[in-house]
């Protein structure tokens, strides 16, 4: 009795360091990402595993920028069923603010925007970052401007992708969004 205490212990600590790493197995290799947000907090994509993504390039100065009241919309309206809407300030187009810091304020102060919202970053080309490489591989549509969309399943592989002119909350967009949300 002696020698099976020692092993189920073992067995035990054994199992919970495994669990992080069996959590992070789960993850599809598309959510499988980490950035920070406008204000430096870490913001890991795989805490999105089973909820449908509405991933946005964005910009402030761009005249499509009107979009962001309809994705906050959005957010509030379905984030509870398991909607996440998430931007990606980008100056690819040369429409965005110099800094995190401004562009957070635009945000929050034009249009009251409460969904994450992601560190600058480039969206287009060679020095896309990976997420952007890889939903213009999934969806083989790259943004060619400001407020792309791409809607990512909550099985994490299945992409849709929507260009610039296409509403957030259009027919073509909540036709694909609906099915995913929660009842």
């Amino acid at each position: 009795m002696k020698t099976a205490l020692p092993m189920f212990r073992a067995v035990v600590v054994a199992t919970l360091l495994a669990a992080p790493a069996a959590a992070m197995a789960d993850c599809a290799p598309l959510l499988d990402k980490k950035f920070s947000t406008l204000d430096g907090k870490p913001f890991d994509f795989c805490a999105l595993q089973g909820k449908a993504v509405l991933v946005v390039n964005t910009a402030s100065r761009c005249g499509f920028t009107p979009q962001f009241e309809k994705l906050e919309g959005m957010y509030r309206r379905y984030k509870d069923r398991g909607l996440v809407v998430v931007g990606f300030p980008s100056n690819d187009f040369r429409q965005e603010l110099d800094s995190n810091k401004a562009v957070g304020d635009f945000c929050r102060s034009t249009y009251g925007v409460e969904f994450p919202m992601i560190e600058k970053t480039s969206v287009t080309g060679d020095g896309a970052n990976p997420l952007f490489r890889q939903l213009a591989q999934a969806s083989q549509e790259a943004p060619r401007w400001n407020f792309h969309k791409y809607l990512i399943a909550p099985d994490g592989k299945t992409v849709y992708s929507f260009q610039t002119q296409v509403e957030p909350d259009s027919a073509a967009v909540m036709s694909k969004l609906e099915p995913m949300l929660k009842k």
